[in-house]
C-alpha cells in the first residue's frame, strides 16, 4: 500500500538541500550551510552522497582565491523529490 521513501532522500539535510535547488536550480556550499544550519563538515558528507545519487551536480570553480562549490539539480534529482512527495502524500492521506 505505501511506497518505500527514497532512502537518499530520507535524511532531513539532503531533502533540505534539494528543496533549495528545486526553487533556484543552483547555490553555492554557504548559501546551503546557512540554510540547512549544519556544520561543514556535515554538508560536504550530504553533497557528497546527493553527488554518488546523481541527485546533483558539483561544480568546483573559486571566486577571487577562495575555491567555490556550486550545487546544481540534475533531472534525476528533481524527478526523485517529485517522487518523494508524492509518497508522503500518501503517507498523510491527502
Amino acid at each position: 500500500m505505501y511506497k518505500e521513501l527514497d532512502p537518499v532522500l530520507n535524511i532531513p539535510v539532503r531533502l533540505a538541500i534539494i528543496s533549495v535547488l528545486i526553487n533556484l536550480k543552483q547555490a553555492d556550499f554557504n548559501y546551503l550551510m546557512e540554510i540547512t544550519k549544519t556544520t561543514q563538515g556535515n554538508l560536504s558528507h550530504q553533497i557528497k552522497k546527493l553527488s554518488e545519487a546523481e541527485y546533483i551536480e558539483v561544480v568546483k570553480t573559486s571566486k577571487g582565491n577562495y575555491p567555490q562549490t556550486i550545487c546544481k539539480l540534475t533531472m534525476k534529482g528533481k524527478k526523485a523529490f517529485e517522487n518523494y512527495v508524492e509518497a508522503i502524500k500518501k503517507y498523510l492521506h491527502l
